[in-house]
């Protein structure tokens, strides 16, 4: 059963989520460039160097668009993003990722890149499933979150890019 800060869910609901995921496969890959624009958008709103719209796959992270990245794919145990889906409705904001307790051991955070300010907002589909992320990433910490209305926008735009709908 995965849990998050009180929230759980159980295989039922990951099958079902993956099958979410695995529809969406063939549009994410033929919308890239929409995508893309939606990430570079994000990444100047919230003036980070990395962005990116990645989709939670079974063992991975795979990016579907990203700014400031040169890989398509991480394990999914090193994506906070993998953390996000686990609360469809809401923004995930991380000020300095090294200095809270549930993240600091993620490889992306305790290693190069060496995560510290993330903000991601899930992807949801219309069953209300979260297929991945759109997220800003910077290697300094914040005392501040982005413009999460800008952002919501721009996730939303995301999905419809994603689901077709």
């Amino acid at each position: 059963m995965l849990e998050h800060w009180g929230a759980p869910f159980g295989a039922a609901h990951e099958r079902q989520r993956q099958s979410a995921v695995d529809a969406i496969r063939q549009t994410t890959s033929e919308r890239e460039g929409e995508l893309q624009r939606i990430v570079e958008q994000a990444a100047a709103i919230a003036q980070a160097p990395i962005a990116s719209v990645s989709i939670i796959d079974r063992d991975r992270q795979w990016i579907a668009a990203g700014l400031g990245i040169d890989v398509s794919e991480t394990p999914r145990s090193a994506s906070i993003c993998n953390r996000v889906i686990l609360r469809p409705g809401e923004p995930l904001v991380i000020l300095d990722a090294q200095q809270d307790e549930r993240y600091a051991t993620i490889s992306t955070v305790a290693n190069p890149p060496y995560v510290r300010f993330y903000a991601g907002i899930p992807l949801v589909n219309r069953a209300g499933y979260a297929l991945g992320a759109l997220c800003v990433v910077d290697m300094v910490p914040r005392t501040a979150a982005p413009d999460l209305l800008a952002l919501g926008r721009l996730a939303r735009e995301a999905e419809r890019v994603i689901t077709g709908h």
